[in-house]
């Protein structure tokens, strides 16, 4: 996530008193505001440009987050001053923005800048995919605090529940979505079959497994295990294991799942809970290890 909330107010280039609460700054947090000629150079002044120190005051964000976003290539300055400093055009600056609002989603940095040069989005389509990624989020928060109110409710009540009751107060609030997705699908029948016959001990083994399963993927992302190696692949293997306690899970469906997990916030965020980075390493590892075993990821069908 950025440093502190961030700012998503347009900002204009042209008037960046506007936006700010002040001018003149540079990338040391002093001096004059160098911008650009048309080459991306610059010796004078030119208040179509934004220093680095500017823009991060009017987004909400540090200096270093957006040397590190210049860095990794997702929010490059478009201009450079003979000094070297960085310039932002208003082009550039939209491209933060649309950042940010990824970033609020809990999108992984690495999903972002596959977003973001799809050559098929344009400025709008982006604009529309976010806010309607905002509007599910606001829906899922919405319903995890009616959640949250029951049982702080039973609680208050002293009325003590099961281990199944309690995974049900979260569980009941997918299930409407899962069905209309899956609900046609041999996986769902499954599913709805072998859940009826758990035990309130089987809820308690399965919740601890995949407690485990979670710090033990976090761990591997964390000592740099890469995708697709032994280690990996085992851990990928007990993965789809777990999956398999509810439906038959097969590596093409698994590399389906993998992709949810980047591509759904809701999912994005409890990987990245476990471990920075853990969402998108689990879906390459999946891929890597479907690859293995003779399924191409790039065209793996459900079921």
């Amino acid at each position: 996530m950025t440093d502190r909330a961030p700012n998503l107010r347009r900002v204009d280039p042209v008037n960046p008193g506007s936006a700010v609460a002040g001018t003149g700054r540079t990338e040391r947090g002093g001096g004059e505001n160098p911008g650009p000629a048309a080459d991306g150079t610059a010796t004078e002044a030119n208040d179509e440009w934004l220093t680095v120190g500017q823009v991060a005051e009017a987004c909400g964000i540090s200096v270093r987050t957006l040397h590190h976003w210049d860095q990794i290539g997702i929010a490059q300055p478009s201009g450079r001053t003979h000094a070297d400093y960085r310039l932002y055009s208003a082009e550039d600056v939209a491209r933060i923005q649309r950042v940010l609002v990824y970033r609020e989603l809990e999108i992984p940095l690495a999903a972002i800048a596959e977003l973001l040069d799809d050559r098929e989005q344009d400025s709008a389509g982006h604009l529309l995919r976010q806010r309607e990624l905002l509007n599910k989020r606001i829906s899922r928060l919405q319903e995890i605090v009616s959640a949250v109110d029951l049982m702080l409710e039973e609680d208050m009540d002293m009325q003590p529940r099961t281990a199944k009751e309690q995974a049900e107060v979260f569980g009941k609030q997918w299930e409407a979505e899962a069905e209309e997705r899956w609900g046609e699908s041999d996986a769902w029948r499954q599913s709805r079959e072998r859940s009826a016959r758990l035990s309130g001990s089987d809820w308690e083994r399965i919740k601890q497994q995949g407690d485990t399963l979670n710090a033990q993927l976090g761990a591997a992302v964390a000592e740099g295990v890469e995708p697709g190696s032994e280690h990996a692949n085992a851990l990928v293997e007990r993965h789809r294991a777990m999956v398999s306690d509810f439906y038959d899970c097969t590596h093409a469906m698994q590399v389906l799942l993998g992709r949810m997990y980047i591509q759904d916030p809701r999912f994005t965020a409890t990987y990245e809970a476990v471990q920075p980075g853990l969402a998108q390493w689990l879906t390459t590892a999946i891929d890597a290890n479907a690859l293995a075993k003779g399924v191409d990821p790039d065209t793996a069908q459900w079921g």
